[in-house]
């Protein structure tokens, strides 16, 4: 959530950034007649109140000097007055619905570091890691591969739950499950995060914490408990492991030095998609459930992108360890996430593919986050403050599986293992049939 005192302060920057994000600038304007209105009610609401209590002082001393048909009189003016009060309280709760609704609905502004423009080709190239592997023949794409060593069946994964989920058999599930550990292991031995188990499903208040909601809505699957359709939206699977993560402190107030808080966390996560681009009825690009270990961090605003950098360091030492050519690339201000104020994007080389693959977004969110679920901490230098969230994939399995399948493919058709993962797979090589 945005900080409605800045906007007020700012409004002509605000509506720049708002474009920039790819939002109508009048948004600003709607937003603080909104909140103009709102607080006349609340002010209108003080002074009537204000008033009630004086009435109320004043029947006391009335009754007090015996003086009861003046008492009386002003009993009838306090009911009147009450009357104008209930009145006035539906008219604040409508308001601020309507003020609240509208800042739910806008995105974070982008750090004056981003790259401006409305879509993905303003994108900045940061950098380029590794070489491209060489092939004396024609390498295979990932649906081939794991039909040929029977890895993923994805016939059979859409017979149990639709296009869009995967099957993981024999060395493809052990493999899936190497990653995951080699990749918590990492990330807790090796760059000093907490290791935490969330629960898989959330209320809607944490998705509305990390931004998810209302925006993101049509793309979450929600629960119902049995039979019982009154619970229907109170509970959504997650689409990502930030969503209980980056909530585990909400509405709390911590202290300076709980600060910095480093977690990690594994999670399948559930992305029905509704109307993007759609599910491909084969394959492992683009999917409804995948494994992902995220990373999170809670920290002080003025350690925010430093925090950052570090982070990207962490995701890019995955693929660093396991051989893989990726690029990062910043993201620009159309085509970062709703919650996002700056986010680095790390591309996998995919052989087989002939392309780069998102493989992990890095982001951080400044106090967007912290203010919609209410965590502060508190200064030593006194009053409250909100801190910055940070998230990052570190990083998203189907795609990671996909990379290092068509990199390390061999002419026989078995799969090399990266010396690191040996040790989780007990083995060299996924042998050929």
């Amino acid at each position: 959530m945005l900080d409605i005192k800045f906007i007020r302060q700012e409004p002509e920057l605000s509506r720049r950034k708002l474009q920039e994000r790819g939002e109508s600038p009048k948004l600003v304007d709607e937003l603080l007649g909104s909140d103009e209105s709102r607080r006349a009610i609340v002010t209108e609401l003080e002074q009537l109140q204000a008033k009630l209590n004086a009435f109320s002082k004043e029947i006391g001393m009335l009754m007090g000097k015996g003086q009861k048909e003046k008492a009386e009189e002003k009993k009838s003016e306090t009911r009147e007055l009450g009357r104008k009060i209930d009145k006035l309280n539906h008219r604040k709760s409508d308001s601020e619905e309507a003020f609240n609704a509208l800042m739910l609905a806008l995105p974070n502004f982008a750090h004056e570091s981003v790259p401006v423009g409305p879509d993905e080709s303003f994108n900045k190239e940061v950098k380029i890691e590794g070489g491209k592997p060489d092939f004396d023949f024609e390498p295979k794409g990932h649906i081939d591969i794991c039909e040929s060593l029977e890895l993923i069946d994805f016939e059979r994964g859409a017979k149990l739950a639709g296009s869009g989920f995967l099957l993981y058999i024999g060395w493809g599930a052990r493999l899936e499950r190497a990653l995951i550990q080699f990749l918590l292991d990492l990330h807790v031995q090796d760059h000093g995060y907490k290791e935490v188990s969330p629960p898989f499903m959330v209320q809607s208040e944490c998705m509305e914490g990390v931004g998810q909601f209302p925006k993101f809505l049509d793309q979450a699957y929600a629960i119902q408990e049995g039979l019982d359709s009154d619970t229907l939206g109170k509970r959504y699977l997650i689409p990502t492991a930030e969503a209980p993560v980056a909530n585990m402190h909400r509405g709390e107030m911590l202290h300076e030095s709980d600060l910095p808080k480093r977690y990690c966390a594994y999670s399948p996560c559930f992305r029905a998609e509704a109307g993007a681009a759609g599910v491909a009825t084969r394959g492992m690009i683009r999917v409804h459930q995948f494994d992902k270990v995220e990373l999170i961090k809670v920290v002080k605003p003025e350690n925010g992108y430093e925090e950052l950098e570090k982070m990207l360091q962490n995701a890019e030492k995955v693929l660093q360890l396991l051989g893989l050519h990726y690029r990062v690339v910043t993201l620009s201000s159309g085509d970062m996430g709703f919650a996002a104020a700056k986010t680095y994007d790390i591309e996998v080389w995919a052989p087989g593919q002939g392309d780069y693959l998102e493989v992990s977004s890095v982001s951080n969110t400044e106090d967007f986050q912290s203010r919609r679920m209410k965590l502060r901490y508190k200064s030593d230098e006194g009053g409250p403050k909100f801190p910055h969230i940070l998230n990052g994939s570190g990083v998203a399995l189907a795609r990671l599986f996909v990379a290092l399948l068509e990199t390390y493919q061999q002419v026989d058709g078995s799969v090399k293992i990266p010396k690191l993962l040996q040790p989780y797979l007990h083995t060299d090589v996924i042998p050929s049939p």
